[in-house]
């Protein structure tokens, strides 16, 4: 299970989530340079199983769940997570900055990839969170409790975040949440930087060159108004987004998401 937002502009991953059968919760942890947020999930389905649909951001998760804890690379499409039973799970979503700290593997590798989380002390950080986590489903997660022991382990790694993390951080969050960045060029003069730089200093710390990451910005936009409002015509989002045709528009959403607009539009009327 990977961390994203969900609908709107501050929350692009998790495409449907909002689910009474889920409690969903995130939060800083106040190490902005390293941890975009902490999250918590616990979900009971005891019928039907539930099934997520998650574009998550371009970066990495650590996810502890009852009886796994791993390090989760970005995925490039949209995927689904199918919940049954009850359970729970509490993940860290990191800024691009993060990853040469956490793991040894380069960034290009972890797309798509997990792997167990390379740290001494994760499975007395991995019985603190089970501790919390199995207490009654009703009884409400403590945050200052999670925040306590995620900070007793990433405080110190956050002191390590290099010059060239702290750009790959800049430019990420430029090409999320401005719009009118359409070009890595573009992105580069607004991080006062070389083009080359950008795409070396990105690259290295998310797997992905800059121009995916806007374009996947744009994607993200298209995929939740779709998934939200199926009628949307595409002629009018396409043009909103950049696009001179909704063709080009077809071709590139199919490209980044791996599925078309109207696959994304029936799975959204398939909602009820």
């Amino acid at each position: 299970m990977t961390d994203g937002p969900e609908l709107g502009v501050a929350n692009r991953g998790h495409i449907n989530a909002g689910s009474p059968a889920t409690v969903f919760d995130r939060y800083p942890i106040g190490l902005p340079d390293l941890v975009r947020q902490v999250w918590t999930v616990r979900y009971s389905v005891p019928d039907e199983p539930l099934h997520q649909r998650v574009l998550g951001y371009p970066a990495v998760n650590v996810v502890f769940e009852p009886t796994v804890a791993a390090l989760y690379g970005p995925q490039q499409r949209v995927g689904v997570r199918t919940l049954t039973g009850d359970g729970w799970a509490v993940g860290l979503l990191f800024r691009p900055a993060a990853t040469p700290l956490l793991t040894d593997t380069h960034a290009v590798e972890l797309i798509g990839a997990e792997e167990p989380i390379s740290i001494p002390d994760h499975r007395r950080i991995a019985a603190e969170v089970s501790r919390i986590m199995d207490r009654p489903r009703d009884a409400a997660v403590d945050r200052d409790e999670i925040t306590e022991i995620m900070r007793s382990w990433l405080a110190p790694v956050a002191e390590r975040v290099t010059d060239a993390g702290h750009l790959a951080n800049h430019a990420s969050q430029i090409a999320e949440m401005r719009d009118d960045i359409l070009t890595t060029s573009a992105l580069a003069d607004e991080v006062h930087a070389s083009t080359r730089t950008v795409e070396r200093v990105v690259r290295e710390h998310t797997g992905f060159g800059p121009k995916w990451l806007i374009e996947c910005r744009r994607m993200q936009r298209a995929a939740t108004t779709l998934f939200a409002h199926p009628d949307t015509a595409l002629a009018g989002l396409a043009a909103d987004l950049g696009f001179a045709d909704h063709a080009h528009f077809s071709r590139r959403y199919r490209s980044i998401l791996g599925e078309t607009p109207d696959e994304t539009r029936r799975a959204g009327r398939a909602r009820g």
